[in-house]
């Protein structure tokens, strides 16, 4: 809604990231060549599961849309399941470092259970006709279920040894007791409390990895995306809204949403139909005029040619590749658009470079439909320019509601509405035009007369004071 606040959106956002899980990540980097304007594009796509190592059972909320959506666009739901990279916020892992030292830990997933159920009998028929340094290998493990498997069973059996193999195997072998102390404070163990939580972090090591690089983070209206991040990697989201900017600030200091700079490139001459989808055959063309030299050429990786060859949309790595080439074109063009790239800049047409033409869209990241143009990571959000408000006063209709107020005006001006009073309601618009053209054309309804809200006039608080 044109009414809402950042924070009231925020709050709202904040309901949903708690609800779902992020299924897919991708990340793009790239290398410049000899610093000229050509970037090599590594692009990775990764698969994400909450982590089921820990007390907690995570529990997420499925959209049948969006399943319908993402698989019709090929999303593999089997390796999103099954081989699901582990992740874990620092909430999470803090609960799991207290049990690792209690000895409490256990596994969540129903799956694992039965895997691990399995292991168990085997190991335990095994073991008692077994012999001192005797072994067995355990088989068809995923890469999570070796590290459960093993914490399981050493837990449960006092006189056995494990260690991984690779490939998704696990020896255990049974010991004598003061082996199997003396094998526990080697550290050449497997599976030490330093080592396990490495494991059940899993994507969350890379995003601290991003966070420490204090790289520029570029991504396409990314409010939801680094709500995401912060939920699931760093810390659960605050109730405050000024709080969670602070913390994303803290981690991104340099954020570029293209959203935000498309919406700037329409007002200096860039079609309105430029979209993140539609940057591929600018990025794969040789340069968008091939008298420009200094227009970026963006080449994918030989190791990640597969986007070369195929279209993959809404696969996180393939967006995450649009992204930022797009970013750069988008750079490109803005200099072009405004007149700006001047013989001085062409010689050095480097990243660092192209950052300076976006200072003013640094840190502010696109807002839907709201009271803010953009939210500002690095300071306080500007309002929206929106035209005057209208007070609708209704006459000879009774029980009209905010729904039949909306529907009525929805098909030609495109309003949100808000009740004022038992009959009267207030008309936001993000077009000027609508606001004159709904003033003339209901100049003379029967019922519905509409004029220029005058807080003096028309708030209840007012009139309550006043009378």
């Amino acid at each position: 809604s044109l009414f809402e606040s950042p924070a009231e959106r925020y709050l709202k956002a904040r309901r949903s990231v708690q609800r779902f899980t992020a299924a897919q990540l991708g990340k793009c980097c790239s290398d410049t060549e000899n610093k000229l304007p050509r970037y090599v594009v590594h692009s990775y796509n990764f698969f994400l599961f909450p982590s089921t190592l820990g007390v907690t059972d995570v529990e997420f909320t499925l959209s049948a849309s969006s399943i319908r959506f993402l698989s019709h666009y090929g999303f593999d739901y089997n390796k999103f399941l099954k081989d699901g990279i582990p992740y874990m916020n620092e909430v999470q892992e803090e609960s799991l470092r207290q049990h690792l030292l209690e000895g409490s830990c256990r596994v969540s997933s129903v799956l694992d259970r039965e895997v691990l159920k399995k292991a168990i009998d085997e190991v335990t028929r095994w073991i008692a006709a077994a012999k001192e340094e005797e072994t067995i290998i355990l088989q068809d493990l995923s890469d999570y279920q070796v590290l459960e498997v093993q914490l399981v069973l050493r837990q449960a059996l006092q006189n056995v040894w494990t260690q991984p193999l690779g490939d998704r195997k696990i020896m255990v072998k049974k010991v004598s007791l003061q082996h199997r102390q003396h094998l526990e404070n080697s550290r050449y163990d497997h599976c030490r409390k330093e080592l396990i939580l490495l494991s059940a972090r899993g994507f969350t090591n890379l995003f601290r990895a991003i966070v420490k690089a204090k790289k520029p983070l570029v991504g396409h209206n990314m409010l939801m995306d680094l709500m995401h991040l912060h939920d699931k990697f760093y810390k659960p989201l605050p109730e405050s809204y000024e709080e969670f900017k602070r913390n994303i600030h803290n981690l991104f200091p340099v954020i570029i949403d293209t959203k935000t700079v498309t919406k700037s490139i329409w007002k200096v001459g860039l079609p309105r139909s430029f979209c993140l989808d539609l940057t591929l055959p600018l990025v794969f063309s040789s340069n968008l005029n091939h008298e420009d030299s200094a227009c970026p050429v963006i080449a994918l990786a030989s190791d990640c040619s597969r986007y070369a060859e195929k279209k993959s949309p809404h696969e996180a790595g393939y967006d995450a590749f649009l992204c930022g080439s797009g970013k750069m074109l988008l750079e490109h063009l803005f200099r072009v658009c405004i007149g700006t790239w001047h013989d001085a800049v062409e010689a050095d047409p480097s990243f660092s470079r192209y950052l300076t033409v976006l200072a003013k869209y640094l840190n502010k990241v696109n807002f839907i439909r709201g009271g803010v143009p953009s939210i500002n990571f690095s300071g306080e959000d500007t309002p929206c320019e929106h035209p005057p408000l209208l007070v609708v006063r209704v006459r000879g209709w009774p029980g009209l509601n905010e729904r039949q107020i909306y529907e009525e005006f929805k098909a030609l001006y495109g309003f949100d509405v808000r009740q004022l009073s038992k009959n009267q309601f207030i008309l936001l618009s993000n077009k000027f035009k609508n606001v004159r053209l709904v003033l003339r054309d209901y100049k003379h309804h029967p019922h519905l007369q509409i004029s220029i809200y005058r807080h003096w006039r028309h708030s209840p608080h007012v009139n309550c004071l006043l009378q």
